[in-house]
Order: structure tokens, then sequence, then C-alpha cells
């Protein structure tokens, strides 16, 4: 294994690199890796990298074993489980990747953190921008995506300004 860098900014470097003109709605794809970063700021450098990698295997070129190989095991196992599993569509890849959240124990919970982080992240935008569609595929997965990321005491803030933004009163205009 040749481990180049564990650091925040290597991993961002590389996300930048592999995510490429990749778009996060009018943005770049950096725009949604830094908002989930900055939400992961208070639980450390390991939480950030995995953080700016969560997406890398399941919308570049990038595999598990590029990450593992430049980043280590842990990080890699946790990109692994934040990537969706294979399905028909959504709802089936979604089914497959939170039961395998569901079964997360010891250090690869950093992904359950990450994915709560990557989820807040989300659904700010979706409020923000006022896209009302997603946020009512977000709040329709929520009790599902709930009882397999929660851990009790891991993230709480994270969870509990989740859940606010996905209660009705928070939710956007509908657009015509």
């Amino acid at each position: 294994m040749t481990i180049t860098s564990q650091t925040p900014d290597a991993a961002r470097a590389y996300a930048v690199e592999m995510h490429g003109d990749q778009k996060y709605g009018t943005h770049p794809y950096v725009h949604h890796l830094d908002a989930v970063a900055a939400l992961l700021q208070p639980y450390g450098d390991k939480a950030r990298v995995v953080g700016y990698l969560h997406d890398v295997v399941e919308d570049t070129a990038a595999t598990v074993a590029d990450v593992r190989s430049r980043f280590g095991d842990l990080v890699a196992s946790c990109v692994a489980l934040l990537t969706d599993a294979p399905g028909a569509n959504r709802k089936e890849r979604k089914a497959r990747t939170y039961a395998a959240l569901a079964e997360v124990k010891g250090d690869e919970e950093l992904a359950l953190l990450v994915k709560a982080a990557d989820r807040l992240a989300n659904v700010r935008a979706c409020v923000a921008d006022g896209q009302r569609a997603l946020w009512d595929t977000y709040h329709g997965e929520h009790p599902t995506f709930r009882a397999a990321a929660f851990r009790a005491g891991q993230c709480d803030a994270l969870w509990i300004e989740l859940d606010m933004l996905l209660s009705p009163s928070c939710a956007p205009a509908a657009t015509p």
C-alpha cells in the first residue's frame, strides 16, 4: 500500500481532480464537497478526508482500491460504504445502501457521520434553492435513512438540523 497523504487538503485535491468538470447544481462539484467538509470540521481531519472523498467512487472513475492506496484502509472502507449499491433505480440503490449502513459498527461508523453531513448539505441546498421535488425525495427517505445511519451521541447537532429542515414547515414552496 502506498499512502500518499491523509490530510483534508490532499483529499480535496484528489476529489477536485477526479470530479473534474462535474457540477453540483450550477456550481462546480467542489462546492458540495466543501459544504460537507465544513460540517465535518468539528469531528476531525479523518472525517473531513472521507467527506471530500465520499462521492469519488460513485461519481468518477476512481475505485475503492485507488482510494485505499492513497488514503488507507479505513478511508477506503468508509468511501465504499458511502457508495450507493447497484440497483435499477434510486429506491433500490438506497434500500441496499441503507441496509449496509444499518450494520456498520466500530471505526467504520465514521461513514455514518459523513453520510449525515452529506445529507444535511444536500437538504440545506434544497431548501436554499427551492428544490421541492428533491426535498420531497429526502423527506420521504428520511425515516429509513435515519433508522440506518443515526447513532445517538455521534453527531447529534447534524441530526437535529437535518430533522428540522425535513419537517413540513421547512419544505420549499412547490414550483409550477
